[in-house]
């Protein structure tokens, strides 16, 4: 058995060396239909774009174009065939593929958009997530500057590649299929609660011009109270000016981009320490319950909250850090800042004539409607639970993205 003609994981009881075949043999590519606006209409056959297919997976849309059954020249699309994105305005958009698993009758395919159609479909599909694609894409589409980027059908056809037996192929593509299965689903655990979450922001904190929220813990009955930002915190500060090091193991330098745009929680996979006499520098240490808020930047009003297990943290220049008063719960301040009034907030200060940006006196200056203290508490102990589980559900999908990843680049040659 030869090295190069064989990957490093196989199932049991396959052990002959895969065969080189162009792309071509292996799968037929159909390109999209091209038609005129005027064949536009509510009711007709449904065409397929880009935005079927969404990340992996593929997804019928309610905003999906549908044309006239006259304006048809090609054939219908069926399932297992493989969707393909051939051209777009965004070149990383350029060669996404998923496997088509439902399907509605009278089904076609744009005409940005390939088609492919194979004896092992999720084999094939399969093979164009792993890295000999990714290295195709990035040879072959041709975009940037503005232009549009432009997958030729020619090129998959032409290319080599490797492919066991059928059989063989038919084992790897159901077993990715389960692989992406579960990752769908754990996908849609994740979406389902960050929407619950979501929905909970808007009604467990009071509408503009009203006094109480919509959805309240038994026991809360009175009125909330308008508090500005500084009258909650007992501090504003910018932070260390300093540039960052190589991580010493113990200090921890945050900046604006070490901040998860989507948990607000301390990213761990690019740490670093302030290049600074640590010395001089215990001010700009954070303590439990500290907020920071990104002051400049297309990041501006990204906000975290300090947890004590994030260890020793400092906090840098482009960030403003409100010290919570202690009357006031850290958790509930800090939740304000997740909602759709903090968004049009930041949306409107933060316009300049140069790069956006919100300084510590227009923050200060912010207005929230706050409850008693143990009302407080109640809200951030509930809502930091769902944000626990958000993050959870993150973490095993990276886990399975990662797991995926690393298995496709043993299991192809």
């Amino acid at each position: 058995m030869s090295e190069i003609n064989s990957p490093a994981i196989r199932f049991a009881g396959f052990t002959e060396d895969w065969e080189e075949r162009k792309l071509g043999e292996v799968a037929t590519f159909r390109r999209g239909l091209t038609y005129h606006p005027s064949n536009v209409c509510v009711n007709g056959v449904r065409v397929l774009r880009s935005s079927n297919i969404n990340e992996d997976s593929f997804v019928l849309k309610d905003d999906d174009i549908f044309v006239k059954q006259s304006a048809i020249n090609i054939d219908f699309a069926k399932k297992n065939d493989i969707l393909i994105t051939a051209a777009n305005g965004s070149s990383r958009l350029v060669g996404k593929h998923a496997l088509i698993t439902k399907l509605v009758e009278n089904v076609v395919h744009g005409g940005f958009m390939l088609l492919a159609s194979s004896d092992n479909p999720a084999f094939v599909n399969a093979l164009m997530s792993s890295p000999w694609y990714s290295t195709f894409i990035n040879i072959h589409v041709a975009g940037g500057n503005g232009a549009i980027g432009n997958l030729s059908k020619r090129d998959l056809e032409d290319q080599s590649i490797f492919v066991p037996s059928a059989t063989e192929q038919k084992q790897i593509g159901e077993f990715f299929t389960s692989l992406d299965r579960l990752i769908t689903l754990h996908q849609r655990e994740h979406d389902k609660t960050v929407n619950i979450k979501k929905a909970l922001l808007e009604k467990m904190f009071p509408k503009d011009g009203e006094g109480k929220p919509e959805i309240r813990f038994a026991g809360f009955t009175d009125a909330w109270e308008s508090r500005k930002l500084g009258e909650l915190a007992l501090s504003f500060e910018y932070g260390l000016n300093a540039a960052a090091t190589a991580f010493d193991g113990i200090h921890k330098y945050i900046r604006i981009t070490d901040i998860d745009e989507e948990t607000h929680e301390f990213k761990f996979d690019s740490l670093t320490t302030p290049d600074v006499n640590l010395k001089l520098a215990d001010s700009y240490l954070l303590k439990e319950g500290d907020v920071l808020f990104a002051r400049t930047g297309a990041s501006v009003g990204k906000t975290y909250q300090y947890k004590e297990h994030d260890g020793l943290v400092y906090f840098a220049g482009f960030l403003i850090r409100a010290r919570i008063n202690p009357k006031y719960d850290s958790e509930f301040v800090f939740q304000n800042t997740l909602t759709r009034k903090y968004n049009s907030f930041i949306a409107t200060t933060s316009q300049r004539s140069g790069q956006p940006g919100v300084n510590a006196v227009e923050y200060a200056d912010y207005e929230i409607l706050v409850p008693k203290l143990d009302e407080q508490k109640a809200i951030g102990i509930f809502l930091s639970k769902l944000d626990r589980l958000i993050a959870q559900h993150q973490r095993e999908l990276t886990k399975l993205q990662n797991i995926k990843k690393a298995l496709l680049e043993k299991m192809f040659v």
